[in-house]
């Protein structure tokens, strides 16, 4: 028996919304086995973050390792890493062991606005980690940031996406959740020739915490079990909007998305 096997390299959220929990959730759900390697330590709930603690560069780099040695790696996904000495352990890493499935979620800033990317550790998350990365997926503001550029349009998105790619990744994502105009959601997708648009219905609602984590540790699922790119892709947008709709409705701020969602419709249709 084959079983997928994917890893995330992240913070731990107290809250269980995003990070390294929303993300074993998001493997969990889909099949696959889901290993961790915690960047830092993270206080916080649905009202917003209260505290940050980053482990030791090599505390990353060490679990990396552990995991890699021993259990293996199909796919792995980076979310929040903080400051740019914990993006060169984990680049190293990636490189030593030549892994080609990564998924880089740029996390650069809470929901509730703290920040969990250093400014400095930008211009590291550019130069070492995109250039490894076979996706990366930001959100509008994270994309303004890589491209340095203001995005108001498609046509922005589609230059900042083709901006953020020359660094290095194969496909961008740029998920179209902070774009409100209109009662859908599009998010685009270059893979360095063609542009694709991934349409959802939008769902006004504040629980949303969590969905960049939760969405590309479903891309990252979809690739430790094979499937192609856009396929992948597909997959995971349909399992946040899924996680969106069925709201929980947890927590008296931004609460959490749900993700058992998606399976528990699966399991009706069937």
């Amino acid at each position: 028996m084959s079983i997928a096997r994917a890893l995330t390299v992240a913070g731990s959220d107290s809250g269980g919304g995003a990070g390294i929990q929303a993300d074993l959730k998001t493997f969990q759900e889909l099949d696959v086995f889901g290993m961790s390697a915690i960047t830092a330590i993270t206080v916080q709930n649905t009202l917003g973050v209260q505290g940050v603690y980053p482990l030791p560069p090599q505390a990353a780099a060490e679990q990396i390792d552990a995991v890699s040695t021993d259990l293996g790696v199909d796919a792995l996904k980076t979310g929040m890493l903080f400051s740019a000495e914990i993006i060169e352990a984990v680049a190293g890493r990636i490189k030593e062991h030549g892994w080609r499935n990564v998924v880089v979620d740029p996390v650069m800033i809470a929901k509730g606005g703290a920040d969990l990317l250093l400014p400095e550790a930008v211009r590291a998350l550019k130069e070492q980690l995109l250039p490894l990365a076979l996706i990366v997926t930001p959100n509008i503001p994270e994309a303004e940031a890589l491209s340095g550029m203001t995005i108001r349009s498609m046509a922005d998105r589609r230059e900042a996406a083709k901006r953020i790619c020359a660094y290095g990744p194969a496909v961008a994502v740029i998920k179209g959740g902070h774009d409100e105009d209109g009662e859908q959601v599009v998010d685009l997708i270059y893979d360095g020739a063609f542009c694709t648009e991934l349409k959802g219905k939008r769902i006004h609602t504040v629980h949303t915490h969590g969905t960049g984590c939760t969405y590309s540790a479903a891309i990252t699922a979809g690739l430790a079990k094979g499937l192609p790119v856009l396929e992948a892709v597909q997959m995971a947008r349909d399992y946040i909007q899924a996680a969106i709709e069925d709201s929980l409705e947890l927590g008296q701020g931004h609460g959490p998305t749900n993700h058992w969602a998606f399976r528990r419709r699966k399991e009706q249709e069937r």
